[in-house]
């Protein structure tokens, strides 16, 4: 790759070009206003951040994003529900027979038109010749000690990724991903450490949902993007599958979280949205100086700016903010940090969870605190009115667990991390 070493980030502060310019096929462009992140070679998508007041697609303008990935039998789940109307437009109950093979998929768990046993046989017949139900293939299926369900999947393109099934006692929750990979770089996190291949589409998301309801008889009331990628760098794609799943599997706008380590223009566009979402922000440290070591995109927008948009976005759409919050011994655990944390967002309804560290194949050094280290960074925050949770450690044993889902980019993201350099502290 010219001008970087594959499997290294280059960020680029540079003036921002007028006009449009096709992806290079040497290197994909981030292009954060003017920081620029490169990615490998094999990278051929670029990503823009709007943030000249363009207006966001409409619902119905991102149906044509919902995409085939086999062109003799065409996927069903992701489907516009008027697209399939149209497909049984000849019969006169096309619009019953719609809304009946849209309860099957998306209620009911069928994984095959023959399941679909109140639709006329023919009509089912027709519907295996023209459609397959899925379009993405699962690969691999583990199942946790503790009872966490991860699928790796494979799309059209045959490039895999990860999502995860979450049964609690009195809910079940799916994490979904919204890109092969990441871009962002995070030090501590397996996803990014593996680089990024391309944006997931609508369907694509959508697919992922549906596969990990057919591994539970209970309904999957709770929904996180939380597994690989940045979800605001593909806003357009995860908004309309995010709809999708409200308006056809009947999940609560305010049950479903977007995570995000920071993207200032797209915060706000959000949060234009008005959508009633939870967002959660991935800090890690509310020291500049440790978040630019960590997480590169700090660099680009640094703490006080991201808190400043989190804040806007709760005064926009009254939801709570959710601090994601990664203990690291010696990194992100000290007592200062805590204070500040403490402090930043003070008079603003929100909730910090702490993360204790999992680990992932790097050689950066990292290390889970000890349990009273974490006690302590805890009580910290709670003397100074702090609600704080911790999270629930589910599915460690088959790295389904936070920061460690990677698809099959391990040898990849094992190989670029040693030579990171990153200092930790005693």
């Amino acid at each position: 790759m010219a001008g970087s070493k594959r499997g290294k980030h280059a960020y680029e502060h540079r003036e921002r070009k007028t006009g449009h310019e096709e992806p290079r096929r040497s290197a994909l462009r981030h292009v954060f206003n003017d920081t620029q992140v490169r990615c490998p070679a094999n990278h051929l998508l670029k990503h823009e951040l709007e943030t000249s007041g363009r207006a966001f697609p409409s619902s119905q303008a991102l149906k044509g994003t919902l995409q085939p990935v086999d062109a003799e039998r065409r996927a069903m789940v992701g489907q516009g529900l008027s697209e399939v109307q149209t497909w049984l437009a000849p019969r006169s109950d096309a619009s019953m027979r719609a809304r009946q093979i849209f309860r099957w998929i998306y209620q009911k768990r069928a994984g095959s038109f023959e399941e679909m046993t109140d639709l006329p046989a023919d009509l089912r017949a027709e519907l295996s010749t023209q459609f397959r139900i899925d379009p993405l293939s699962i690969g691999r299926h583990v199942v946790s000690r503790d009872g966490v369900h991860k699928l790796l999947v494979h799309g059209g393109d045959e490039q895999s990724f990860e999502c995860v099934l979450l049964p609690f006692e009195d809910r079940v929750s799916c994490c979904l991903s919204s890109q092969v990979g990441c871009p962002m770089g995070c030090k501590f996190c397996a996803t990014g450490l593996g680089g990024y291949d391309r944006d997931l589409t609508p369907q694509g998301i959508v697919s992922q949902f549906v596969l990990l309801q057919r591994l539970t008889d209970r309904r999957i009331s709770h929904l996180v993007m939380m597994g690989m990628g940045e979800p605001l760098l593909n806003l357009a794609h995860v908004v309309e599958a995010l709809r999708f799943l409200h308006e056809h599997a009947g999940i609560s706008y305010r049950r479903m979280t977007l995570s995000t380590v920071g993207i200032v223009p797209k915060i706000r566009e959000l949060a234009e949205l008005e959508l009633p979402i939870h967002l959660a922000l991935s800090l890690h440290s509310p020291i500049d100086r440790i978040r630019d070591t960590l997480m590169p995109v700090n660099k680009r927008w640094p703490v006080s700016e991201v808190v400043q948009a989190m804040k806007d976005y709760q005064a926009r759409t009254g939801r709570k903010i959710t601090v994601e919050y990664l203990l690291i011994a010696g990194v992100t655990d000290t007592e200062e940090q805590a204070e500040r944390l403490a402090s930043l967002f003070r008079g603003v309804p929100h909730v910090v969870n702490l993360i204790p560290y999992n680990a992932v194949s790097t050689d950066e050094g990292f290390a889970r605190p000890k349990p009273e280290a974490i006690r302590k960074f805890r009580r910290v925050l709670e003397s100074r009115r702090v609600q704080v949770t911790q999270r629930v450690e589910r599915g460690h044993d088959v790295a389904a667990a936070c920061g460690q889902l990677a698809g099959e980019h391990q040898g990849r993201f094992a190989r670029r991390s040693k030579s990171s350099g990153l200092p930790v502290s005693a």
